[in-house]
């Protein structure tokens, strides 16, 4: 009895190769919840204009709610009692999906990609086109990509759970020929689009449409690889990662959600509420000009501070909490961090939907989705093969050396994103299709394969931790 307690208590041994991908995946986690969304939030409502604020908070919104609307649909069909046939579900999904692409093709084709316009006159108050609103304060492409992506991920959940109720097989499958070929795909044409959009071998004629329709097969693939790699991953302990799931989405996207869209509706009213008192206004607002109240306000560097500092402490707890949960809620932390980096892929690209910046988004997207499906492949215990053999000084270097590449590749990868300077000033410079090498694709292909190599010699020799 006490040897099997002893045992019982053992911390879960794994390898450092499945080591790496989950530290891979954390710091991926640590880096944009806590370093770079903070960031955004703080240059967004400390800029001149509310305008990038506004957009931001308003799509940032929508997405946490869409991945909500999501995991309950997951909740719905899969639970141990489902409540909804999937066939209902999948003619529901069928609509959506057909009115987010409507819109998505329409704004597309007319142009008219934000609301409300210059020329707008609804209902105005305090200065706003529509209501309180400054134009262009809602991304209307950013609209029909969320509603298209909950339709999409609805008719695909519900063909599983139609497969589901005609085979009782509940195991994890692990990669499946479908998720190799489709991460596979998705990888090829992101090396094709990265190489492309740094050297332009294509017309130019035809290369920005070519790309464009390469980037959107990339992240369709790419996010059917991992929608179907998390499902396989959570079914085989569908008991046990359900009210998890449920606590990352209700507790988690949907609260952040709901206070991201408050923010947006009452930016400007409590501008305008702020300003004229007589300790706080001038503590926390800054207007240029006093007849242009709020639609020449935004918040001060005092009130970015503040602002910056909850979000960063409020993810920053997230992160302990996932590390202190690890033991005993293994299932619900990976679970949960698969899908918050899926949100995090999809939040880069509904924030950055204009003609210059959706590219590179699309191709972050892209990127973030292939980790997280990778991060859930190693997550099956199958994988946790523990070696015999021990670390040693070149297994030392092994792991040193994977971790010091996949590092410098990675912030050479996100050095070639087309965003504002002011949101992600990048890391390498990135001089495309000059006189000068272009630094960033360099670094990133030379690193890229050191990494690799070294991750298969560290994988091969199974060490152990």
């Amino acid at each position: 009895m006490q040897q099997a307690t002893q045992k019982r208590e053992l911390p879960e041994r794994m390898s450092w190769a499945r080591a790496m991908i989950f530290a891979i995946g954390f710091f991926l986690l640590a880096a944009i919840l806590v370093g770079q969304i903070p960031g955004y939030v703080y240059n967004a409502m400390t800029a001149s204009s509310l305008v990038e604020f506004e957009r931001g908070t308003f799509s940032l919104g929508l997405i946490c709610l869409a991945c909500f609307a999501v995991i309950m649909v997951i909740e719905f069909l899969f639970d141990p009692k489902p409540v909804i046939s999937p066939v209902l579900m999948a003619g529901v999904g069928a609509i959506i999906t057909i009115v987010g692409l409507a819109i998505t093709v329409a704004v597309s084709v007319t142009g008219y990609q934000s609301f409300p316009s210059a020329t707008t006159s609804i209902a105005p108050l305090l200065g706003g086109k529509f209501l309180w609103f400054q134009p262009n304060a809602i991304d209307l492409i950013a609209v029909g990509l969320i509603i298209l992506f909950v339709g999409l991920a609805t008719v695909f959940y519900s063909v599983l759970a139609m497969g589901e109720r005609r085979n009782p097989d509940r195991r994890d499958l692990g990669t499946t020929p479908a998720i190799r070929i489709m991460l596979i795909i998705s990888s090829l044409l992101l090396i094709f689009f990265v190489y492309c959009y740094n050297y332009n071998p294509l017309p130019a004629s035809v290369q920005s449409v070519v790309l464009n329709i390469v980037l959107g097969v990339s992240v369709f693939l790419a996010l059917g690889a991992f929608a179907l790699r998390l499902h396989y991953l959570m079914r085989p302990a569908r008991k046990n990662t359900m009210a998890g799931l449920y606590a990352v989405g209700a507790l988690g996207l949907a609260q952040t959600g709901a206070l991201l869209l408050v923010f947006w509706l009452v930016a400007y009213p409590l501008l305008t509420f702020l300003h004229p008192l007589p300790v706080l206004g001038p503590y926390l607002t800054n207007c240029t000009r006093a007849s242009v109240i709020p639609g020449s306000c935004s918040f001060s560097q005092d009130a970015g501070y503040i602002i910056d500092a909850v979000i960063t402490s409020s993810f920053f707890g997230a992160m302990l909490a996932a590390i202190w949960a690890w033991k005993s809620n293994r299932n619900m932390v990976v679970v949960g961090g698969v899908v918050i980096t899926a949100v995090i892929a999809l939040t880069a690209l509904v924030m950055h939907t204009s003609a210059t910046a959706l590219p590179t988004a699309m191709m972050l997207c892209a990127a973030i989705l292939i980790v997280a499906t990778v991060w859930s492949m190693a997550a099956r215990r199958e994988f946790a093969v523990v070696g015999e053999s021990n670390l040693g000084c070149l297994g030392q270097w092994l792991v040193v050396g994977t971790c010091l590449f996949i590092y410098l590749s990675a912030f050479a990868f996100f050095s070639m994103a087309n965003f504002a300077a002011e949101e992600t000033p990048p890391n390498i410079p990135n001089p495309i299709n000059t006189a000068g090498a272009t630094d960033s694709f360099v670094m990133f292909a030379l690193f890229a394969v050191l990494g690799a190599i070294q991750f298969f010699f560290l994988a091969r020799n199974r060490y152990r931790v």
